[in-house]
């Protein structure tokens, strides 16, 4: 989980993107959204990387390569951002991310929690960041490719190196290790079965 002082260094870039010859209300609203757009960039990055450090490196990198700060955080600049931290991020992962497929083409089939559980209303962003984090690389960087950033698939099979028909398994895998994960979070623990394996029925504890 990323904490204010793993992005002091990006908020100085936040702070130099605003510029001092504006004020008021424009300087706050300027500021703010700027802010959140970094923020949001070095989001991305940890859980691409698994490192919030990492990724304050990876967010700087893209904000000085647009060379005029200002114009970097428009709406436009800012989705060229977000695919530059992701294939930055990747590349910086990239041999942790092979071995983790190799891993995922072997992964057999898990069952999620049942039908009946629901995510809980009061689920917050930092426990979704720690439940994505428990997942496998791989898998991981699937679901955040194809169903956080909605990357074609095509597309996603490039950035990871992997085949289309691997990366929608890495997507199924991880989509289940991230349910699981959250539904642990909120009390329930899969059954055992008499000869102690994991079966597909939760129960709360």
């Amino acid at each position: 989980m990323a904490t204010s002082s793993d992005v002091t260094g990006v908020h100085s870039h936040v702070i130099d993107a605003v510029g001092a010859d504006a004020d008021g209300a424009r300087v706050m609203k300027a500021f703010e959204q700027t802010r959140l757009g970094v923020v949001d960039l070095h989001w991305l990055a940890t859980l691409l990387t698994g490192s919030s450090e990492t990724a304050v490196d990876i967010t700087v990198q893209v904000i000085e390569s647009a060379g005029d700060e200002k114009v970097f955080f428009s709406n436009w600049m800012l989705a060229w951002a977000r695919r530059l931290v992701i294939a930055k991020a990747l590349a910086t992962v990239s041999r942790g991310l092979a071995a983790s497929a190799s891993r995922t083409a072997l992964e057999k089939h898990r069952t999620p929690p049942p039908c009946s559980w629901v995510l809980a209303e009061d689920t917050t962003k930092s426990d979704l960041e720690r439940a994505l984090l428990s997942v496998e690389l791989f898998p991981r960087a699937a679901v955040l490719l194809l169903v956080f950033e909605g990357v074609p698939l095509a597309d996603a099979s490039v950035l990871l190196n992997a085949e289309p028909d691997l990366v929608r398994k890495g997507q199924a895998v991880g989509v289940v290790e991230l349910t699981m994960s959250l539904a642990r979070m909120e009390g329930w623990r899969p059954k055992e079965t008499n000869s102690n394996h994991l079966s597909g029925e939760f129960q709360r504890v």
